[in-house]
């Protein structure tokens, strides 16, 4: 049965052939509508799942530096346990050589102030000894100046009998012999007491210097005794030391049952983690095959769009193919009369060694053939671009994407923000995407493409790409994009 007769049947009358093909013609024209919205809700699916597939990357990513994090958690641990458990032998040893070293110097300090203050209160008995006999001394001194008086006057005495018994003649001879034998006694007493006045004083200094030392000696033995006492108190110190070693032994054995718990805990949040690193992986995978799935359906709505396109179909996108293709042609023109009159070289227009600029975020690189465009290119596509309120941005890329001169409201130099240059400053960059790639590749009359266009900061445009090649004297340099509104 014909469309004719199923509209007959469906609508019980009887239509005009020629009235049912204009009727089916409206609904002919709105399949290249419907394909190209079908193609931009694709488009924003597949970006949608690349978006999902970078998220799941980086998902991953961290999920194995926690992995490797834990890990050398885990393993800090385990040094800080062998550590600490060394530290425990390292105080026990301390601990019991403080404590025996302790004991000894306590004992010996012991014996040594015993000493000292036996050495000290010596000294002091000796001290007054010393003074003792200093007094006594002074006593003889004073017992022998008396002596010696009473033998100058017994000389005297002496002298005087001898005297008188010359005077006596033969009567006073006897006397004189026991005036003159008292006389020699009384010299003899004499001389013993000065020579025992001068033993007294010598023995008087040696007593006073002897003293003068004791006293000296006594002070440093009561400075020793004063010392010894603070060396008692730093044995204390020591005894007190040893209890806290023996404290921090046990802290230390009480704080190597958390960081064994921590280890544990630290392994099994690895082994967690690392599945779930694994679960991610797998994820991943599927991502990578849905994304796949999503491009090649992407492909074969844009496909459709072509085939509908080139079988004559009126869509709204036909005028601007027209347009793609004309400004195409007419780059591909400019291009050739420059070569013609030696306004750039062959070589230089296919240059392909890209320099970064330096300070340029995104990247900016620059060619050879860069501002030869500038000059020939600005003019023609802004012509284009204000064709239609439709065209979004339209430029030349070259076959590897490389954009090198864009329409003026993305040209504008670069500043500090780079989400913003990423929006304003888009010439001298390469979008080798599949879209940029596609278009700058493309050896077919023409492509149409939907794709979601990054404006930067996160945020993305739902965008048709119209690109037709540009073939100069028989060799591919790029295409001509025109990115559409939806």
């Amino acid at each position: 049965m014909s469309q004719f007769d199923r509209a007959k049947t469906q609508t019980g009358s009887t239509l005009d052939p020629q009235d049912a093909s204009t009727a089916a013609v409206p609904r002919a024209s709105e399949i290249g509508d419907r394909a190209g919205r079908l193609g931009l809700e694709i488009a924003d699916i597949a970006g949608i799942v690349e978006d999902l597939a970078g998220l799941n990357n980086h998902l991953r990513e961290t999920l194995e530096n926690v992995v490797d994090s834990v890990d050398r958690s885990t393993e800090t641990n385990n040094r800080i346990r062998t550590a600490m458990g060394e530290l425990k032998t390292t105080a026990d040893q301390t601990r019991h050589v403080l404590s025996k070293s302790s004991e000894q110097v306590s004992d010996t300090l012991a014996t040594a102030i015993d000493n000292m203050q036996a050495l000290g209160e010596g000294i002091i008995g000796i001290t007054r000894s010393a003074e003792q006999a200093r007094d006594t001394i002074a006593k003889v001194q004073e017992a022998s100046a008396a002596i010696e008086s009473i033998s100058m006057e017994t000389q005297m005495i002496a002298i005087n009998a001898g005297v008188e018994a010359a005077r006596a003649s033969e009567a006073g001879r006897g006397f004189a012999v026991i005036a003159q034998s008292i006389k020699a006694l009384a010299n003899q007493v004499r001389k013993f007491s000065l020579e025992n006045r001068a033993n007294l004083q010598a023995l008087q200094e040696t007593l006073d210097q002897m003293l003068a030392v004791a006293r000296h000696n006594s002070e440093w033995a009561q400075s020793a005794i004063e010392a010894s006492n603070t060396a008692k108190g730093s044995t204390q110190q020591i005894q007190s030391l040893v209890s806290s070693v023996q404290q921090l032994t046990s802290g230390i054995e009480d704080l190597g049952d958390p960081v064994h718990s921590n280890a544990t805990n630290s392994r099994q949040v690895s082994e967690r983690v690392s599945d779930l690193v694994k679960v991610v992986g797998t994820a991943g995978t599927q991502l990578g095959k849905t994304r796949e799935r999503s491009e090649n359906i992407l492909t074969i709505s844009e496909d459709l769009m072509l085939f509908i396109a080139q079988a004559g179909f009126e869509t709204k996108d036909g005028a601007l193919i027209l347009t793609c293709q004309k400004a195409a042609a007419e780059i591909k023109a400019v291009f050739e009369r420059g070569l013609d009159k030696g306004e750039i070289t062959q070589d230089a227009l296919f240059d392909e060694q890209y320099k970064p600029i330096p300070g340029t975020n995104p990247q900016q690189v620059a060619t050879r053939f860069m501002d030869y465009t500038d000059r020939v290119l600005t003019a023609i596509q802004e012509q284009v671009l204000a064709s239609s309120s439709r065209i979004a941005f339209c430029a030349a890329v070259d076959r590897n994407g490389y954009l090198p001169t864009h329409n003026l409201a993305y040209s504008k130099p670069q500043g500090s923000d780079p989400s913003w240059n990423a929006a304003n400053s888009r010439n001298r960059r390469i979008f080798n995407d599949r879209t940029g790639l596609r278009a700058g590749r493309n050896t077919q009359p023409f492509l149409l493409q939907t794709y979601r266009r990054d404006m930067g900061g996160g945020q993305h445009a739902l965008m048709k790409d119209i690109s037709a090649p540009i073939i100069i004297r028989g060799r591919h340099w790029g295409g001509f994009r025109m990115g559409l509104k939806p």
